[in-house]
């Protein structure tokens, strides 16, 4: 019998889906929501996000890069914002298999790869497997390169049990919070907040951040990041300088394992860069993305 946790009071069904922007489509491990747009035969870009925040966080990037001409593609992470939250081991091995679906059924493939955060490690394992599918690889404030520090609140609840009535008592409200030091930018909380808190209303989507976090996604994936090295294919690295979720001394060692990166260190801004300063972010990513494409 499934955990009841209490707020989440909604099923994610066809009816929700009808009033919501984006398409939908089966792969092997549940429905994903998704949102193609831009030039149908320019650059595919293919955006991935961070542990609980769904592809809403790619806002301005995807605006951004339609806008220019690029085919971009960006996704909701199994448990997260529209897509499914299919009763499994939410590891590694489920994120890349998604993506991978997703990949083959709309035929995109080579892509511009980006990874945000959580993402960092999902699209470097997934490159590494699959280095036919990947052109050039952008990492956002990635996680890996050291495990996570988690709260004491989070540390407990990783704790069969406890932890989903940890979460169920608690869970709501301190992940709420605990989002907003995301951002370096008080001005921006309110609204992202907002935003955020939407998914957690349908039933699953706690059981997906307990087991993601159960599950190695918040560990060090350090000697993927060297293999990642080794391929050498081009990569731009962006980083916010107060960055309070994945910090900023993290980055070393991603310079270590992949010394051949284009790095660039957004000041005064936290762990989402491209959302909380665009006008900085968009024109190093473009850049980046123009000169590959032509590689």
């Amino acid at each position: 019998m499934p955990f009841p946790y209490l707020d989440e009071t909604e099923e994610l069904n066809q009816a929700v889906r009808e009033t919501v922007d984006g398409s939908f489509i089966p792969l092997s491990d549940g429905i994903t929501h998704y949102e193609l747009s831009g030039k149908t035969n320019g650059p595919p870009v293919v955006l991935v996000h961070g542990f609980s925040v769904p592809s809403f966080i790619f806002d301005p990037t995807f605006e951004f890069l339609t806008g220019q001409g690029f085919r971009v593609l960006r996704y909701d992470l199994f448990g997260r914002g529209y897509s499914d939250r299919p009763k499994l081991r939410y590891d590694i091995h489920l994120f890349m298999r998604q993506l991978k679906d997703l990949l083959d059924v709309l035929e995109l493939k080579p892509v511009h790869l980006v990874g945000l955060s959580m993402g960092g490690p999902i699209t470097a394992s997934f490159t590494n497997q699959f280095p036919e599918y990947v052109k050039s690889h952008t990492l956002i404030d990635p996680a890996g390169a050291r495990p996570i520090s988690l709260s004491l609140l989070l540390n407990v609840v990783r704790m069969p049990l406890v932890g989903e009535l940890l979460l169920g008592l608690f869970g709501s409200g301190s992940m709420v919070k605990n989002i907003a030091s995301d951002l370096f930018t008080p001005q921006l909380v309110a609204e992202f907040q907002a935003k955020y808190k939407i998914q957690m209303q349908y039933h699953g989507f706690k059981r997906a951040i307990l087991s993601t976090m159960r599950n190695g996604m918040l560990n060090s994936f350090l000697d993927v990041y060297k293999r990642l090295g080794k391929l050498r294919k081009p990569t731009l690295l962006l980083w916010g300088r107060q960055d309070a979720t994945v910090p900023f001394v993290h980055s070393a060692d991603l310079l270590s394992a992949m010394p051949h990166v284009k790095f660039h260190i957004i000041e005064d801004c936290g762990h989402i860069p491209h959302y909380e300063k665009p006008g900085e972010v968009n024109p190093i990513l473009l850049e980046f993305l123009q000169k590959g494409c032509h590689e």
